[in-house]
């Protein structure tokens, strides 16, 4: 099993992260301990996240995330995936 998450920066950034052990992950950030990119940046909160059966999975939708911008970023915890199917073929034609 496992998760993939995304974190509110205080300074308004997000950061994406997969684990095995959710609760624990977001634990560590919160104290500082996870990741250097949120020490710099605390406190954070937890935005979106979502189980999977394996934690390839949920590593690979890591990495789908992280390549994302931020505004679509937003429009994902907004929205779900629906908010972003076609998200670069709508940003062409605007």
């Amino acid at each position: 099993m496992g998760f993939v998450y995304i974190l509110r920066c205080a300074d308004g950034t997000y950061y994406v992260g997969s684990t095995t052990d959710l609760n624990r992950r977001l634990a560590q950030h919160e104290a500082g301990m996870a990741s250097a990119y949120t020490r710099r940046r605390l406190p954070v909160e937890l935005v979106w996240s979502n189980q999977y059966g394996r934690i390839d999975e949920a590593f690979a939708w890591e990495k789908q995330i992280q390549g994302w911008s931020h505004a679509k970023r937003e429009a994902f915890i907004a929205g779900g995936i629906d908010a972003v199917r076609g998200w670069h073929k709508r940003r062409r034609q605007a």
